[in-house]
């Protein structure tokens, strides 16, 4: 191997040439198509503008040559045109399969579908919540254990005038086992 820097670098080339050129249309059997080779849209847009002028041909012939040429220099213009970078047949032919989809779209190459609803039967049952009173800081402090009790603020004053809040019903059976505990631990704290 040499020392050199670019006898180490590797090129790789591709050549896409056949799909760089459209597909056109240039011979006819042995028949050679004047100005041609034409794409597909311009054989379109020579065949349709063609038809349209014969069949309007009161509605324009006083225009004279005019509407002749419009239709030639449209034939022109649209001998590379592209929508996205394909050709307009192949846009179109995208834009009639993504219009014929399946709104939901698909799953493993099959239409999405939404499942057959079902009726669910089942029965649940409302019972009023037990209504429980909220301790005050002091009650708290001897359901926690503490001997001392601490002198209540104003603030604490207060609130323990004010009547006592309803604690939410325990909602899953963890709830209530604490609850229980609590109201246990506060029942036998006040009988001492």
């Amino acid at each position: 191997m040499s020392s050199s820097p670019s006898s180490g670098a590797r090129v790789a080339r591709v050549y896409t040439a056949a799909r760089r050129h459209p597909w056109v249309l240039g011979k006819l059997g042995d028949w050679v198509i004047w100005f041609g080779p034409y794409t597909p849209a311009q054989l379109v847009v020579m065949g349709g503008g063609a038809l349209l002028l014969i069949k309007t041909y009161a509605w324009w012939s006083w225009l004279g040559p005019v509407p002749i040429v419009g239709w030639l220099v449209s034939i022109w213009a649209v001998r590379g045109a592209t929508i996205g970078g394909r050709s307009p047949f192949t846009a179109a032919l995208g834009w009639l399969s993504l219009l014929a989809q399946h709104p939901a779209g698909r799953i493993r190459g099959r239409a999405a579908r939404d499942k057959r609803p079902v009726p669910l039967n089942g029965r649940f049952v409302i019972e009023p919540a037990p209504m429980l009173a909220t301790a005050t800081g002091a009650t708290v402090a001897r359901a926690e254990g503490k001997r001392s009790v601490r002198r209540p603020s104003r603030r604490t004053r207060r609130r323990a005038a004010a009547p006592a809040a309803v604690r939410p019903a325990p909602v899953s059976g963890l709830d209530r086992l604490l609850s229980e505990a609590t109201n246990h631990t506060t029942a036998s704290t006040a009988k001492r």
